[in-house]
């Protein structure tokens, strides 16, 4: 009797320490979930400000309605684009570390992340002088993290993989000479497939999710009052991702399956609502003089309405609700803003060299910062260079980030020390316009 007495008290102890551990590990992966986004790409937030080359050269600037490109930044604006059929398409190298040193022991990990390949491509079609449509496909959430097997934070990430695709037919009409107005449906597809350690169950953990979605839209005006000047206003909506199938797979030993609420493979499903920020922007460009255009953008983010997250899992009894299947996560993100601005000189007709620089915030402080999403305060400078060759057109862009190192102390997971992070991008795109029937082709 004492020795089954002690078994079921040693039982009721592991169970104990077992459900701490999942709130804990359910509590990240809430966050990684949510996002589907690039971990490093871009400082303030998760969204990969990555979908124009030429755009990320002159700081991502938005009001360029040179190409179609201009899809993804502002739906209204391919009614200004000269050409009648116009395609582009592009994409970037990210290389991108984080390095953390704990506080205590002086210990310093970084990660050793592969190299992120965010795309692009758009194609716009002008129907009539007053009707243009068009198509973008982007890549504005998703990257690789990976830390050492082994590190001081092991517990809540090991590594992470995460895509995800915009797909957006857009429409734009004229309603003047001078000004369009235009709308995006957004159809957002995701997938993350995220390992941890679970050392007191002496295993580990992968989280996977490969068929979240969600939709949205965007909407637009652009205007263009005189031949220097363009002004663009857009407004992208909040996109909640829908994780209906998500699968929890513990590598534990199988006598604790019953005790998580398991499947024989050591399963649970889970499924989550994933919310994604809205995006309000305004932004100009400025023709100087026939060879120098100015640049400048305005976003604010809104961040805030991530405020908690709640999963459902199928069985596993490890939420904090009255039904112990519901976990509720409070989170608390900001809304952010970014000031961009950048210009382009033309060399000559065949070559044009551009600059830029953008200062981006982070969505949270240091109270609440996780090494599974690192966010920075960052300045980010970037250069790049345009080679015309009449219809067909190159883009080259590179971009340095300079975030600033953060001291930390996460008051809901008891996780702290220093951190600090850097990141370069290469951008290569490639462009194609038509020009109308019977016009004349000029350089």
């Amino acid at each position: 009797m004492k020795s089954e007495k002690k078994n079921f008290f040693l039982r009721g102890k592991q169970i104990i320490f077992e459900s701490d551990i999942i709130y804990l590990i359910v509590e990240k992966i809430l966050l990684t979930l949510c996002i589907l986004s690039s971990l490093a790409a871009e400082a303030g937030g998760f969204r990969v400000a990555l979908q124009g080359a030429k755009q990320l050269a002159m700081a991502h600037t938005s009001a360029h309605a040179e190409d179609a490109s201009v899809a993804f930044f502002n739906p209204a604006g391919i009614s200004f684009i000269p050409e009648k059929l116009s395609i582009v398409a592009g994409g970037f190298a990210v290389n991108s570390s984080i390095a953390y040193q704990n506080p205590s022991t002086r210990e310093s990990y970084k990660t050793n992340s592969p190299l992120g390949t965010p795309f692009y491509t758009a194609i716009t079609y002008k129907a009539t002088e007053d009707l243009s449509l068009g198509f973008s496909v982007t890549t504005p959430y998703g990257s690789t993290v990976q830390w050492p097997e082994n590190w001081a934070g092991k517990e809540l990430v090991q590594k992470m993989q995460l895509k995800s695709f915009y797909f957006q037919p857009v429409i734009s009409v004229k309603l003047a000479s001078w000004m369009s107005v235009g709308v995006s449906y957004i159809y957002a597809r995701g997938s993350v497939s995220w390992d941890r350690s679970v050392t007191l169950l002496n295993g580990n953990l992968n989280i996977k999710e490969s068929s979240a979605k969600g939709s949205g839209f965007g909407l637009g005006f652009y205007f263009v009052p005189n031949e220097k000047l363009n002004v663009s206003v857009t407004y992208r909506s909040p996109v909640d991702m829908e994780a209906n199938k998500g699968t929890a797979t513990f590598t534990v030993s199988p006598s604790l399956f019953p005790v998580l609420g398991l499947s024989a493979s050591g399963r649970d499903a889970f499924r989550a609502t994933l919310p994604l920020a809205e995006e309000y922007t305004i932004g100009f460009a400025y023709k100087v003089s026939s060879k120098l255009k100015i640049a400048a953008d305005f976003n604010y983010t809104g961040w805030e309405r991530y405020s908690k997250l709640d999963l459902y899992f199928k069985n596993a009894p490890i939420g904090n609700q009255t039904d112990p299947r519901i976990l509720s996560v409070p989170k608390n993100f900001r809304n952010t803003k970014t000031f961009r601005v950048g210009g382009e000189y033309r060399f000559s007709p065949l070559i044009s060299g551009r600059l830029g620089w953008y200062w981006d915030e982070s969505p949270y402080n240091d109270d609440n910062f996780t090494p599974e999403t690192p966010s920075f305060n960052t300045h980010v400078i970037t250069a790049g260079m345009g080679l015309n060759f009449r219809l067909f057109g190159i883009d080259l862009a590179t971009a340095q980030a300079f975030p600033n190192g953060r001291s930390f102390y996460n008051k809901n997971n008891g996780f702290s020390g220093k951190a600090k992070a850097n990141a370069f991008y290469f951008g290569l795109g490639i462009r194609y316009n038509l020009k109308r029937k019977n016009e004349k082709i000029t350089d």
